[in-house]
């Protein structure tokens, strides 16, 4: 998925977390008022890390749940929406422990209440903030103990995000998802940029720092990247030439998107899954009545053993009732001219939508909802360029990125299977809606409506993005293998690594804020530690380091740790850059890339 940037914290409007079977002790949290759509600077980010509940800090304590089916919510309450559940083996940062409202639950057969709540600030090493759009998620802490010799997080191939939160006003992630379909061409000849030179596996010594170059998978487009070039005079067909090799701009038709975004929302008689329509006059599909402006409608179900039934009731802003019935598990809320629908049952700030919003309820018993946004892709464009790049870049850069991010949704539509194609956070790409909406973006895609690109061949191309390059991108293969770092995706012809430097020698990522990086220094003993306690890198005793395995960049396709004994194990540049950056501190820099060696990297 691509690149996002990191929202302003103020603006996430913060709702319920669950637990496994907890009861509701506490009336949820009123919305929040004014919404902006500034973007935070990385210090503020990592700032915000810092602000801690008052009853106590953890030092970044990392704990597992003691039972499958844990439920993560917004706030420290059963009263607040569930957003995640977890399982045993889940690495979870906790910052600090909070009271809040009272729980009783089980777990393992026990019987558990209190009222003592974990501030999560990371799931395996990914920031909630990247996975859910909110800085901390909660839990109850009594399902939860700490982690001495923590499982083996999923092996699952990296994804193509990075796995901390966006920084400063640029974009943080890029697409997730590895290719799949076989390659499109042959591949082309090997880019110009030459791997960090290391000569050999290298022991550690008592004090180690990491430092590296560029943030995000490396693969397609650098955005920093992109604004160098445009800067530099470059159009947008010149930079998309330059990081999709032997593309070319086509044509596609103005197709529907169905965005997933609002996924398991816990609905309740007193807190049902709740749509207002905002500005103008909007309707539901087989209900032969238009409602007014600020009418809300209720998506409410009863559970009657093993089945689940569903009513619809919409108010007028005054209370009267319009309309009250017995509801199919499906409904889609379709917006009139001028009208936008606000997804209220939604924790983030941005709630507001173009199209349809489809409701769907679960039949088997459960009372979950999941809400499906459909609309024209050039409107779901509209909410997804300023969630991707700053609207104050350039605008052959903006252009690029918009021909880019058309190009990935519509390689992922599959209109005819599943109920959507694209998730609304860096599992695809970033989409806010209607409130992120900004004229300079506006405008670059209207002026490049319906383009994408496309092979030579004709056809559709994933178009990977990533924030910064770190002075060059990197072969799709070397990035997306096993956990091991053994290469299990196809070569895709257009996804290249390649040199990403002006003729003078400088990146034209350079005005990243993580162009170059690194790590805080860590003492031997710590290090050790750190991936002692992952099965995949336990080595036991800890004394080397081999970084020789390297791609076309220079970014790490895999690293083998060596211990004391002889024993080797071999991880992906990704395992490793995920396994330090669970243990160091969370206020610490981490690990931006696979790009990294123990020395600068010029």
């Amino acid at each position: 998925m691509p690149l996002h940037a990191a929202l302003d914290l103020a603006a996430l409007r913060t709702g319920p977390t669950h637990v496994q079977d907890d009861t509701v002790s506490a009336a949820p949290k009123r919305k929040r008022g004014p919404r902006r759509g500034a973007f935070l600077t990385a210090v503020a980010t990592a700032s915000l890390l810092l602000v801690l509940s008052s009853t106590g800090t953890l030092a970044s304590t990392i704990v597992t749940p003691k039972c499958d089916s844990t439920n993560l919510r917004t706030g420290p309450s059963t009263a607040y929406t569930k957003k995640t559940s977890v399982n045993t083996g889940t690495q979870l940062t906790v910052v600090s422990t909070v009271t809040g409202g009272s729980y009783l639950t089980s777990c393992n057969g026990i019987s558990l209440s209190g009222s003592s709540w974990h501030k999560i600030s990371a799931i395996n090493g990914k920031t909630v903030l990247s996975l859910y759009g909110v800085s901390y998620l909660y839990g109850a802490s009594l399902l939860f103990k700490a982690v001495v010799t923590p499982t083996a997080p999923p092996t699952a191939a990296p994804t193509a995000a990075p796995t901390a939160a966006p920084t400063a006003a640029p974009p943080t992630a890029a697409p997730t998802a590895a290719p799949t379909a076989a390659p499109t061409a042959a591949p082309t000849a090997a880019p110009t940029a030459a791997p960090t030179a290391t000569p050999g596996p290298i022991t550690l010594t008592d004090s180690i720092t990491f430092f590296g170059r560029g943030y995000g998978h490396g693969v397609g487009l650098s955005q920093y990247g992109a604004k160098g070039r445009a800067l530099a005079g470059q159009s947008a067909a010149t930079i998309l030439a330059h990081y999709y090799q032997g593309t070319s701009i086509g044509t596609m038709s103005n197709s529907q998107v169905r965005v997933l975004v609002l996924q398991s929302f816990n609905a309740t008689a007193t807190n049902p899954a709740t749509v207002y329509g905002r500005g103008a006059t909007w309707t539901i599909d087989g209900v032969g009545l238009t409602f007014p402006v600020d009418a809300r409608l209720r998506f409410t179900p009863t559970i009657s053993g093993t089945v689940t039934t569903w009513q619809v009731v919409v108010n007028a802003a005054d209370g009267s009732t319009l309309y009250s019935a017995a509801s199919s598990n499906s409904i889609r809320v379709r917006s009139g001219t001028g009208t936008t629908l606000q997804l209220w049952s939604t924790s983030s700030a941005y709630d507001r939508f173009r199209g349809v919003l489809r409701l769907i309820g679960a039949t088997n018993g459960t009372s979950t909802v999941n809400v499906v946004n459909e609309l024209p892709m050039e409107s779901y464009l509209l909410g997804v360029v300023p969630a991707e790049m700053p609207s104050s870049w350039p605008t052959e850069a903006i252009r690029a990125q918009t021909i880019a991010a058309r190009s990935y949704a519509e390689y992922r539509l599959h209109p005819t299977t599943g109920t959507y194609d694209l998730y609304n956070d860096t599992r695809s790409q970033m989409y806010l809606g209607y409130l992120v909406e900004k004229t300079t973006t506006t405008a670059a895609v209207g002026a490049t409506s319906g383009k994408v690109l496309r092979t030579s061949s004709g056809a559709k191309v994933t178009a990977l993005f990533h924030s910064a390059g770190g002075g060059g991108t990197e072969n799709n293969e070397n990035v997306f293998t096993s956990s091991t770092g053994a290469k299990t995706a196809g070569v895709y012809s257009y996804l290249r690594g390649s040199m990403d430097r002006r003729p003078d020698g400088t990146p034209y990522d350079d005005s990243s804020p993580y162009a170059t990086w690194k790590t805080n220094t860590y003492t031997l003993a710590q290090i050790r530690a750190w991936f002692a306690a992952d099965s995949r890198s336990n080595v036991g005793t800890l004394v080397a380091l081999d970084l020789r395995n390297r791609g076309v960049s220079g970014r790490l396709i895999s690293v083998t740790l060596i211990g004391a004994d002889g024993t080797t194990k071999q991880v992906s540049g990704d395992v490793f850059r995920s396994i330090f950056n669970a243990h160091r501190p969370s206020t610490d820099p981490m690990m931006r890339s696979t790009l990294f060696d123990f020395a600068p990297i010029p």
